[in-house]
């Protein structure tokens, strides 16, 4: 599983973003000394080859101790790549206690003072910031099929989000899509089909409403509409519409989410808080409420990435796995025919020297590419009793893909019916990805309002808030480049 930890608006949201999804702690020194020496036999030795002694490097965004299983793969994991490679340290920096790998004001605030880790965790969204802030690595000559196997096997949109030109910045180690992810016990509760998640938004605000009639605190759908999370989702609903946030003409970015179509989406959340009162009166939520509310059994429905159910609403939140399923994103027709995609990665900061790049591409491959090891080591998982068998990341293509989809198979510890609905349209090329907004996280903030207007104002205008903010979105672009 991915660690795109604490899922955010990314090119994860999903912000981002989760905590790891590694989970498991023993594992026989076998299958572990193993994966790793498979790892630590391609490429040169970046200690010897380019320092001709021992190196070290802080890498950001690793799990901590109140995330005690997670924090204790991450040292398991990194005591057997430094036992594999006796001349590297990892140096970790570990998130604070439920917070997130990436908060947009600190991320900025670290690359201007070039105060980031030497690998530092970053959006698909970010490339364009590091590289104006010029806090970026060019690592190209360091990544090839010797130095990372699986390269060629690396879904092209996720390498293109950490590649200016033919100039590499970055390494994915992510990459999702959004849906809808329903409370069955919820469904179940309130008289619905739990194996028929609504698909338009007719069907959502009917079965939002049912759910909320249970009373006892909860809701049948939720929300975000605030630190740019609100406008992240209204992203992926534009996407779901067969949108786009923007469009370009003439070489220019503008503003294209002022359609009638997305004003539809957002009169169903309108309707779904006031009419209906299927939504909570208490508005302004950011990431994590959500999420705390599903595991509660307070709360029917939201869009998110897989990864929000077993990386944060099981098993940082406590709430019961088969409890859970995804369907596609709502749409107004039933057939989503798009889907925010986004994921996050590891960047390199410009003062780094060759031999610690080396390290760390090196770490980064066994960590995250590395079929049976790291954050694929589902024998690991599963045997800590963590969830396996969902339907993320979509990292892989070719032969590659081939090998994680018969080991996650063979480990699957989950209901994978729960997720076939979800995955349906992905894989009939009928829900196609759509990559981020140029500037997404200011586009995002722009549009936090707009949600926070529709769901705390009786008689908001949506026509025209969709409209001032489509002129803020063009004054943006304009300023940045886009």
């Amino acid at each position: 599983m991915p660690r795109r930890l604490i899922g955010r608006p990314a090119g994860r949201l999903t912000r981002r973003s989760g905590y790891r999804k590694v989970t498991a702690v023993s594992v026989t020194a076998a299958f572990g000394l193993a994966a790793i020496a498979a790892c630590s036999s391609s490429g040169t030795n970046s200690t010897t080859a380019s320092s001709g002694g021992k190196v070290s490097f802080s890498i950001d965004c690793a799990p901590p101790t109140t995330s005690p299983i997670q924090h204790k793969a991450w040292l398991q994991d990194v005591a057997l790549f430094e036992k594999a490679n006796p001349n590297i340290t990892v140096n970790s920096v570990y998130v604070a206690a439920g917070g997130q790998c990436e908060v947009a004001a600190n991320f900025t605030a670290m690359i201007d003072a070039g105060t980031e880790t030497n690998v530092f965790y970053s959006y698909f969204t970010d490339l364009d910031q590091v590289l104006l802030s010029g806090q970026a690595a060019d690592i190209t000559p360091y990544v090839n099929t010797t130095t990372v196997p699986a390269w060629n096997d690396i879904v092209p949109s996720a390498k293109k989000a950490y590649t200016a030109g033919t100039t590499i910045y970055g390494l994915p180690t992510s990459n999702y899509e959004q849906g809808l992810v329903y409370n069955r016990q919820l469904f179940t509760q309130a008289g619905l089909n739990p194996d028929d998640p609504p698909t338009t938004w007719a069907q959502v605000e009917q079965d939002a409403t049912a759910i909320a009639k249970l009373g006892n605190g909860i809701w049948g759908y939720g929300d975000y509409s605030a630190q740019n999370d609100g406008g992240w989702h209204f992203s992926s609903y534009v996407d779901a519409q067969g949108g786009t946030m923007v469009s370009k003409s003439s070489g220019a970015e503008t503003a294209a989410f002022n359609t009638s179509s997305a004003q539809a989406v957002l009169q169903a959340l309108h309707t779904m808080r006031f009419t209906d009162h299927a939504m909570s009166p208490s508005q302004g939520l950011i990431w994590g409420t959500l999420q705390k509310q599903m595991a509660a059994g307070k709360l029917g429905m939201y869009i998110a990435a897989p990864d929000d159910i077993y990386n944060t609403i099981v098993d940082q939140d406590g709430g019961n796995v088969n409890n859970f399923a995804m369907g596609p994103l709502p749409s107004t027709n039933g057939t989503p025919a798009g889907s925010l995609s986004g994921g996050n990665g590891y960047m390199f900061a410009k003062r780094d020297t060759p031999a610690q790049i080396q390290a760390a591409i090196k770490f980064i491959n066994f960590e995250d590419y590395t079929v049976g090891a790291g954050q694929f080591n589902f024998a690991r998982q599963k045997s800590e009793g963590f969830p396996v068998g969902f339907p993320e990341p979509e990292l892989f293509q070719g032969k590659t893909n081939t090998s994680y989809q018969a080991l996650l198979n063979k480990y699957a510890t989950i209901n994978t019916s729960y997720y076939s609905k979800f995955a349906a349209p992905l894989l009939a090329g009928t829900e196609q990805p759509d990559g981020e907004p140029f500037d997404a996280q200011a586009v995002y903030k722009t549009l936090d309002p707009v949600m926070l207007a529709v769901l705390t104002e009786p008689n908001a205008n949506i026509s025209s808030l969709l409209s001032s903010a489509t002129t803020n979105v063009n004054t943006i672009l304009a300023n940045s480049g886009g």
